[in-house]
């Protein structure tokens, strides 16, 4: 059940845009749909992530494969595409949040990216597909939100990166494939290998 304060940050972000912040998409904006059930990543907490990425873990000139979980607005999704992915899959289980995903793909005519509708955890079971890079923004109060480390690392090639967004309840320092922790507000970072 949300606070107070989580319902008010909760209806300001849903009616916020979702802003693209650099590489070829930059500066494009996308409002979202009014009742928008998604929490995006805010633009400092992405703005610090990707300044992360970008100087220490990812050569987006390489154009790496990556995989956005649980899209919600697709800010980060987008934001890898318009960076220099050469392929980014986000896969969203809402289909009003998918609708949304595919109209703004269709209006940047994004061809690097693939909103997919479907459950996370399926898609994990039955994809064939490994990936460079894998962002997991999954509701901070998601039952299963532990276990997500474990479910998709074997989805990474070796030497990619999975990134897990999550609330300051949890510390993923003790698993074994843990290398760095970021934290941007009440928004936390951990890093896989």
């Amino acid at each position: 059940m949300m606070n107070q304060t989580n319902c008010l940050q909760y209806l300001f972000l849903s009616n916020q845009a979702m802003r693209i912040i650099r590489g070829k998409y930059k500066g494009r904006r996308f409002p979202a749909p009014t009742g928008f059930k998604a929490r995006p990543t805010t633009d400092f907490a992405k703005e610090g992530l990707f300044n992360i990425l970008e100087n220490v873990y990812v050569d987006f000139e390489e154009g790496p494969l990556a995989l956005d979980l649980f899209a919600g607005t697709g800010s980060i999704g987008l934001e890898l595409a318009s960076r220099g992915c050469s392929k980014v899959v986000s896969i969203e289980k809402d289909f009003k949040h998918w609708q949304f995903l595919s109209r703004v793909q269709k209006e940047l005519q994004a061809k690097e990216w693939f909103p997919l509708k479907g459950d996370v955890f399926k898609y994990a079971q039955s994809s064939k597909e490994h990936f460079d890079i894998i962002f997991a923004d999954p509701p901070y109060a998601l039952e299963n939100l532990k276990d997500i480390p474990d479910t998709f690392l074997p989805l990474l090639t070796d030497g990619g990166l999975l990134v897990l967004e999550h609330g300051r309840d949890y510390d993923f320092s003790q698993h074994s494939r843990f290398i760095d922790h970021r934290s941007y507000g009440s928004v936390h970072f951990s890093f896989f290998r």
